[in-house]
């Protein structure tokens, strides 16, 4: 029997040149490791409408979904991740906090590799920002 495929949205949020990314909690799956924002996509739900749930419950804000950036396939042993990412944007009052994840942060691109990302995420983000780690 096949792996089961989790779909997962992650929303790519730029201001003034830098990303907002969230740090996972210590008790999650892929403990402390940071992200963008996002979640699973349940199976009766568009990955738009899960992309606008999941930031509000994570990070306390609306977001404005806007194009498909890209996804990509990673195999964990037991399954396999379908990540989706998508170029958001938040509205100009909105002031993030860590809601339900550890901690958040504002960072370049160039900062990308000070962080430890989940291997899904490092490979969408290189195939994204041509970013790759040394």
């Amino acid at each position: 029997m096949g792996k089961e495929v989790i779909r997962v949205v992650a929303a790519v949020i730029e201001h003034d040149g830098r990303y907002l990314i969230t740090q996972r909690n210590a008790n999650a799956v892929l403990p402390l490791l940071w992200e963008f924002p996002g979640g699973r996509v349940e199976p009766s739900e568009s990955e738009t409408s899960c992309l606008k749930r999941e930031v509000k419950g994570r990070i306390g804000v609306d977001v404005e979904v806007g194009a498909k950036l890209g996804e990509h396939q990673h195999d964990y042993t037991t399954y396999q991740v379908h990540l989706t990412m998508y170029s958001c944007k938040l509205p100009a009052e909105a002031r993030p906090y860590p809601a339900a994840v550890a901690d958040l942060r504002w960072v370049t691109s160039r900062e990308f590799l000070d962080y430890d990302f989940p291997p899904a995420d490092e490979k969408t983000m290189s195939k994204l920002l041509g970013l790759v780690r040394n």
